[in-house]
């Protein structure tokens, strides 16, 4: 059985308010392409399909004609929630999905249904788990979209130290794991596939928020050691996060913040036989839109790159030295030769020396609103506050 992996395609997700939708379009073009060059029989989405619970009605038309253009009679499709999704929304569509060869699972309660559904047949399923029969071949799939406190239906309890919460979330999730995983069998492919945060996985820095490296954080020793090849969602750069285990996050297909500038996105294409280990291989994916990041000495230098890079399609990032506040004028001018200028930041000289030594994180402004509110406050705000910083920040952005 061939299958290909991805995840945290992230639909619907801007960089600083600028839409990444013609980007996505492109890849999923590439994708679809990507299926049926190499023969796939099972493609797995290992969530975090949109970048909200709410995605707009374009990004949610780009998966729907995706799915159907995957499937295309030929492939099934396992697609899983991850913490960005809705899981409710995300698995509406299974009644209609089934019949286009569509396995959609919203939370760890989602019971995929038994029978012949044309181009694949389910033997068997229950919570968390499914048997499947693709062209003759056998596999037993154990699910865990994203398993919050919420959708676990666990709470623990605030008077539990940082130590003790991880350990009783990481053992939670491996007793599930551990139960799932009786379903496997000798002559059956063996495959799991969860959104979570593993320990020793490399964040990309475009990741929010799943508590990384926190008290959901699950332990290596808590996942499935009975599994041919684990899929996982969540971090942005694709990473095989054992030398024991067969435990891979693909990754997103697009650099989704400067901090990923220089990371290469791919899939995972999968070569799978029960009783034996798995074949893995990347499938590289094009950069459509690179992201750039030019430190200037002087406004002067600024505008000449800004003249050789008017006709390249990128999002840029300018760090610019100088003595006084940049003129708009100069600013306006950067922008009519690059209109996909993300950010102008001028580094004033008492700035420099934390210029020179600090790479500052790239984070948007609800997070970082969150972070400052926390330092200031020593609690956290309430969502509540939260978003109504964000609708005073949108009010002033549509009066700029």
């Amino acid at each position: 059985m061939r299958i290909l992996h991805t995840s945290d395609w992230h639909l619907g997700k801007t960089l600083e308010n600028f839409s990444r939708l013609a980007e996505q379009e492109k890849f999923l073009d590439d994708f679809v392409k990507i299926a049926e060059e190499n023969d796939v029989d099972l493609v797995i989405i290992a969530g975090d399909v949109y970048d909200s619970s709410n995605p707009p009605a374009k990004a949610e038309m780009l998966f729907y004609n995706t799915l159907k253009r995957l499937a295309n009679g030929e492939r099934v499709i396992l697609a899983i929630a991850g913490n960005h999704d809705n899981p409710e929304r995300l698995s509406a569509a299974s009644p209609l999905a089934y019949e286009q060869g569509v396995i959609l699972l919203g939370s760890t309660k989602t019971i995929v249904p038994t029978g012949d559904f044309g181009r694949f047949k389910i033997h068997n399923s229950g919570e968390g788990f499914f048997e499947v029969e693709i062209k003759g071949e056998r596999a037993v799939v154990i699910a865990l979209p994203y398993p919050s406190e919420k959708r676990l239906n666990e709470i623990f309890s605030e008077s539990l130290e940082e130590e003790e919460r991880q350990k009783s979330y990481s053992e939670r999730v491996g007793r599930l794991f551990e139960e799932l995983s009786k379903n496997y069998r000798e002559d059956t492919i063996n495959i799991a596939v969860s959104h979570i945060f593993v320990a020793g996985g490399e964040e990309a820095g475009s990741e929010r928020p799943i508590q990384l490296g926190g008290s959901f954080t699950v332990e290596l020793r808590h996942l499935p050691e009975k599994a041919q090849y684990i899929a996982l969602g969540h971090l942005h750069k694709p990473q095989r996060v054992s030398d024991v285990l067969p435990v891979y996050y693909s990754g997103s297909p697009l650099q989704y913040s400067k901090s990923e500038m220089n990371q290469s996105k791919c899939a995972y294409l999968v070569d799978l036989k029960a009783g034996e280990k798995a074949y893995v291989k990347e499938i590289y994916f094009k950069n459509y839109k690179p992201i750039e990041v030019f430190r200037c000495d002087g406004i002067d230098e600024a505008l000449k790159i800004c003249e050789e890079y008017k006709d390249k399609d990128v999002w840029a990032y300018f760090e610019i030295k100088t003595e006084s506040p940049l003129p708009s004028s100069q600013i306006r001018e950067m922008k009519r030769l690059m209109p996909d200028i993300v950010e102008i930041r001028p580094i004033l000289p008492e700035e420099e020396d934390v210029f020179e030594e600090i790479e500052v994180e790239d984070k948007d402004i609800r997070e970082l609103f969150q972070e400052f509110y926390l330092k200031e406050k020593k609690v956290p705000p309430s969502e509540e506050m939260v978003e109504l910083f964000m609708s005073i920040i949108g009010k002033e952005d549509e009066g700029a």
